[in-house]
């Protein structure tokens, strides 16, 4: 009884490992849906396209890119979970993702548990700017102006959850200063207030940020993220100026659902590296301030490891300040 048993056990799994051999030789057998999270003309779009006919050509099927906007990216997310675990749905997804584990409350999906993530895009590096007129001109006297007794400066983002929010409140808890924060309808509105000097400062994305601060039409004090931006080398990482736990980067990786056969995901994954290695996508994403990551990380594993830690990291933030969605 035993042995036929370990027979049945034996020939199940050979028939499997028979089946993922047949899908992932046959992968893709129709055009491959990338969902992305937010509606056309944002970054992730952006992103999205930037790699859609390197990565089409790899598969040797379209890429086809789909827009679903709504919830902070959880319903986009929501609907790559409940998808076929056969490669031919995969989702885009950034810092959003990870805050959103703690930011919303009875979600129906688990990043950890119900995907596997495929591949790191890039990284981009954030600017921590100031209206014109802000009277510090260096990070150690922005910190004094900041905690001087009675003030609470107001720093703009563009909406709960965002990365542009997120960054805003860990750099006020890092520097343990006290801030108002002050939401708007994405990053257009918050950088036009802080132009006009109506808020204070903000988290802004260091590509459109640069020629502002170059022009002086606004101050930077600082780079957040992990290295200093090509448009601005002289400006210094939060790391450089003594706070590592503020080297963020603003961050795309793709996912699969949970199922997919690590064949496939081996193939979605080559299809992104031939992607990254593309002159064209190389060019468009250097001009756009946006880096690679490093060589070591191009692993699913990678992966599944930086979503762990932001996951953790995002989900004190949140609850240390007791932040919930609008």
């Amino acid at each position: 009884m035993t042995f036929a048993r370990s027979l049945a056990a034996l020939f199940v799994a050979a028939s499997l490992a028979a089946v993922g051999g047949a899908s992932a030789q046959t992968y893709p057998s129709r055009p491959v849906t990338l969902i992305v999270p937010y509606p056309p003309g944002g970054a992730t779009d952006a992103i999205s396209r930037i790699i859609q006919d390197s990565m089409s050509r790899s598969l040797g099927q379209q890429l086809v890119i789909e827009n679903i906007g709504g919830a902070g990216g959880m319903i986009a997310a929501t609907k790559a979970a409940r998808a076929a675990p056969d490669g031919h749905t995969i989702l885009i997804h950034q810092v959003a993702l990870a805050a959103g584990m703690s930011l919303y409350k009875n979600l129906a999906f688990e990043a950890e548990r119900d995907f596997i993530p495929i591949g790191l895009i890039n990284t981009a590096a954030s600017t921590w700017a100031a209206r014109p007129d802000l009277p510090p001109n260096t990070m150690a006297e922005l910190v004094r102006w900041m905690k001087e007794p009675g003030r609470s400066a107001k720093v703009a983002h563009p909406g709960v959850g965002s990365f542009g929010h997120l960054a805003g409140v860990l750099v006020a808890q890092e520097l343990g200063a006290t801030v108002t924060q002050v939401p708007y309808r994405g990053a257009g509105p918050a950088l036009n207030d802080l132009l006009a000097s109506q808020v204070d400062l903000s988290s802004q994305s260091a590509v459109q940020a640069g020629p502002l601060i170059k022009t002086g039409r606004l101050k930077a004090y600082a780079i957040i993220g992990r290295t200093r931006f090509r448009g601005l080398p002289d400006l210094p990482t939060m790391g450089e100026l003594g706070y590592k736990k503020l080297d963020l980067d603003f961050w795309h990786m793709l996912l699969a659902p949970a199922g997919t056969p690590r064949p496939v995901i081996d193939r979605l994954n080559a299809a992104l590296r031939f992607a990254l290695a593309d002159a064209r996508v190389k060019t468009t994403f250097a001009e756009g301030g946006m880096d690679p990551f490093p060589p070591g990380e191009e692993t699913p594993e990678a992966a599944a490891a930086l979503l762990k830690r932001e996951i953790k990291l995002w989900g004190e933030v949140i609850r240390a300040n007791n932040i919930a969605p609008q």
